[in-house]
């Protein structure tokens, strides 16, 4: 066998081939690991890398104010402090700055384990360099207690932030609404077109202030401060190495329809412990003056309300969370008649000249139906049945026409519906008619249900803003205008950003003629002898009113009077009226709840409400923007709680009985 000679030369040039394919190689590893750091991903390192010595530090934004319509201001901002917690910072939070902190700041053992495991949480993701609210609305004593201690406590920062200030406390609070913190799940929610939100932002809860966040909500500024690994602020630096500060920019202002001149009026001559008045521009459907008694304050609930009181604020029987004006209903009583009054008219069946007579009650069946006069009015006509506000006349318009007729001009007035209010939560009330009597009344529809709702009892049902919408269309002869709150929204220099125009929903098909039977028949109720409200009249302007006593128990065979039963069982006392009868410019309607009687204690707060909304008109409007001053109120006291009612024993089982007839209600 021949061997072959050997080829070094060949070997060589192999190897370094194979060499220079791994050079080439490592090469464009390295240059592609670099384009990546410092290309594709430089911004995100950059950022990170900065965090490790740079502290990012919102700036709030002070958010708009609220005004009444002559520019006074409702709710502002006022100064204060809060105290956070950076993770990244905080090396030791959870066995000592918390601990510390719960012990200085009163929390419970509940509070405690939350913030830790917040701050836990915040500190294993990229979110550990986000301060984390600890405290807010600092006290004089606490903020001092901090500062004194902050080099102790890694992490802790304290800042001004500007808080929600309410100027007028209890008063309008449903309508302006309250803040609190925004919730986790809240910030996980992508919501088009929605500001942006940081943990320990505050956001509206109720009324203007959740309605028009938008607009009220300013953009937040930011700083950027050098910091060591603890934290702590490198004084100056900052400056120097020439970062720039981002300055906040403030919400916009939101100026409403109220007239706080009005209101304060409202709020003094109002002498129920629960119940509302709504004041109404006739011509727009703007409120000028709202109140919903009891109320609660905002400024406690937008600061640092504790689990026990808000449990009390639900548990207290007067409900005063709930807003009167939208979110509650109650039988009008005699101010529906006006609404009876008008299907009656248009029926063709009963003319303004109709006489009823009146004995005392009306006939129905077997059944004998009360009216509030036991010794009857004798033979009345439609207007001497508004005046005197005799319930046969009206008996005897559902027994012809039934309930339906009644219920068609009800709804054409807005009632069974939401008003449309927009800024606090609004319910539909009831407008019954026989369709809802067989769908909700067991036994169904009957003659004794048109009876009962001819007279605003049963069950119909309306908010005191639809009562007041329905009065306003009485006076502007049928228009129905969608209740307004805010009027625009502006610059803090003035300058108007939007206008919320009045909104007509619709006209009503009842001739000016019929109208005016039913005005001149309001204007007796106050300003003829016999009248129900005559003796609340004003000299010198005419008003056009209806008094309202809505029964809440079923009447006995023996009638006591309102000091002889107890809170829960007196009669709900409403007045709804407008002025001047001719050429109205309000309405206004009183919900004195277990008030009593309407004539006695309803009109008379509407009655002041009219002779101030018209001695204003003489007075020039505030000029500038001042806070507005609580109103020093005198409220009667709290009546005892409502009696528990004790479940019946359950019966033992027996077999179903034949069933019975319908029976007059």
């Amino acid at each position: 066998m021949t061997l072959r000679p050997n080829n070094p030369g060949k070997e060589l040039r192999s190897r370094y081939a194979w060499l220079g394919a791994a050079f080439v190689a490592g090469l464009l590893l390295l240059t592609f690991r670099l384009y990546r750091l410092q290309v594709t991903h430089g911004a995100e390192y950059a950022q990170k890398s900065e965090a490790n010595f740079i502290k990012p530090i919102p700036i709030p934004a002070d958010r708009g104010m609220i005004m009444d319509a002559n520019g006074r201001i409702l709710v502002d901002n006022r100064p204060s402090f809060d105290a956070f917690v950076t993770p990244a910072f905080c090396s030791r939070c959870e066995d000592h700055v918390l601990p510390q902190l719960a012990e200085w700041l009163d929390w419970d053992e509940e509070e405690l384990a939350r913030m830790q495991a917040l701050v836990k949480a915040k500190g294993k993701t990229s979110e550990r360099f986000q301060r984390v609210p600890v405290r807010v609305d600092l006290t004089r004593d606490e903020m001092d207690l901090l500062l004194s201690h902050q080099r102790d406590l890694e992490g802790l920062d304290v800042e001004p932030v500007p808080h929600r200030s309410y100027r007028a406390g209890t008063v309008l609070s449903h309508v302006l609404g309250y803040m609190n913190e925004i919730t986790q799940v809240e910030l996980e929610q992508k919501v088009p077109g929605r500001p942006e939100y940081h943990l320990g932002d505050y956001v509206g809860r109720r009324g203007i202030e959740r309605a028009l966040e938008e607009y009220l909500r300013g953009k937040d500024g930011l700083r950027r401060e050098v910091v060591d690994a603890h934290g702590r602020v490198f004084k100056g630096l900052a400056q120097q190495l020439g970062m720039d500060t981002i300055k906040p920019e403030a919400g916009l202002d939101v100026v409403t329809t109220l007239d706080y001149r009005l209101q304060e009026t409202a709020e003094k001559a109002f002498p129920g412990v629960a119940g509302a008045v709504v004041v109404v521009d006739v011509r727009t459907g703007s409120i000028l003056a709202v109140v919903s008694r009891p109320g609660f304050d905002p400024n406690v609930l937008s600061g640092r309300v504790s689990a026990k009181e808000l449990a009390e604020l639900n548990k207290d029987p007067l409900t005063p969370l709930i807003f009167r004006g939208t979110q509650n209903h109650f039988s009008p009583g005699s101010t529906f008649k006006v609404v009876t009054a008008l299907a009656a008219l248009q029926s063709r069946h009963f003319r303004p000249s109709t006489t009823v007579n009146c004995s005392g009650g009306y006939k129905l069946g077997s059944r004998r139906w009360r009216c509030h006069k036991e010794s009857g009015h004798g033979g009345v006509d439609l207007r001497r049945a508004l005046q005197v506000s005799c319930d046969t006349w009206f008996y005897r318009v559902a027994d012809v026409l039934g309930i339906n007729p009644i219920a068609k001009v009800g709804r054409e007035l807005g009632l069974g519906a939401p008003t449309g209010l927009g800024v606090v939560a609004d319910i539909s009330g009831i407008m019954p008619d026989e369709a809802y009597h067989a769908r909700a009344t067991p036994g169904g529809y009957y003659k004794g249900h048109s009876l009962n709702t001819a007279i605003g009892q049963g069950d119909v049902n309306v908010t005191p803003l639809q009562l007041a919408m329905v009065y306003a269309a009485l006076g502007n002869g049928g228009k129905v205008y969608q209740p307004q709150l805010v009027k625009r929204v502006e610059a803090q220099d003035g300058t108007v950003v939007k206008t919320f125009e009045p909104k007509l929903l619709r006209e009503l098909a009842v001739p000016a003629a019929l109208r005016k039977v039913v005005v001149d028949g309001l204007v007796a109720v106050v300003n003829e002898p016999g009248g129900t409200a005559y003796s609340q009249r004003i000299k010198g302007l005419e008003v056009a009113g209806k008094t309202g006593t809505a029964q809440v128990k079923k009447l006995g065979d023996v009638r006591l009077k309102t000091e002889q039963m107890d809170y829960w069982s007196r009669d709900h006392a409403w007045f709804a009226a407008f002025a001047p009868s001719k050429d109205p410019e309000i309405a206004v309607v009183v919900l004195n709840e277990h008030g009593g009687h309407g004539g006695t204690d309803a009109a008379p707060t509407a009655m002041a409400v009219f002779k101030r909304y018209f001695e204003l008109k003489g007075e020039p409007p505030p000029v500038g923007r001042e806070p507005v001053e609580r109103i020093a109120l005198k409220l009667p006291p709290r009546p005892p709680p409502p009696p528990v009612r004790k479940r019946p024993e359950p019966r033992p089982a027996k077999k179903p009985a034949a069933r019975a007839e319908k029976a007059a209600p």
